[in-house]
């Protein structure tokens, strides 16, 4: 499981929002049937900066917008580099399944729905992505923030090992 060590507060940061999906949910009570809307939004600077959430009301306005404040409550950095991530990761939340791999400039983001807003929102410009499992949005943005918190680039190994930087691309 990947460590909270990476987890930001969202106060001077400047934050684009992205609306992934909005649910209508009925309830049928003794008065006859009552909706509300459940809303996933993913938030992030497009520079290693990203955090999703989820906002529930009888309007969807409402919704959404809880769900941006949701969204600013969990943020992470991700680590980026040229525009892509430093090595292929998996994810799972749930159901859902998600494998990204690095991809040359160019490429752009070989995503889905759900995938693609949030790995836009976190600046990766070149990846391959692919989702398998459950399509249902909540499950594949949560899968897809486990596997970004779960990449390291060589300055974390360094760290973590305890060593210098060179050293960890020698062997």
């Amino acid at each position: 499981m990947a460590k909270d060590n990476n987890k930001m507060k969202a106060g001077d940061i400047e934050l684009k929002d992205r609306l992934v999906a909005v649910n209508r949910v009925t309830k049928v009570t003794k008065g006859g049937r009552t909706f509300s809307f459940s809303a996933i939004a993913v938030v992030g600077n497009e520079n290693g900066i990203v955090g999703h959430g989820l906002g529930k009301s009888l309007e969807v306005p409402g919704a959404i917008q809880k769900a941006i404040d949701d969204a600013k409550k969990n943020i992470v950095k991700i680590p980026v580099i040229n525009g892509t991530i430093p090595h292929e990761q998996y994810g799972k939340y749930s159901g859902a399944r998600v494998f990204i791999k690095p991809a040359s400039s160019g490429t752009g983001v070989i995503a889905g729905g759900a995938m693609r807003a949030v790995l836009e929102s976190v600046g990766i410009h070149d990846v391959l992505a692919k989702s398998k499992g459950s399509s249902n949005p909540h499950n594949v943005v949560k899968a897809t923030m486990d596997a970004l918190m779960k990449l390291r680039d060589a300055r974390m190994v360094a760290k973590d090992r305890g060593i210098d930087v060179q050293k960890v691309f020698r062997g």
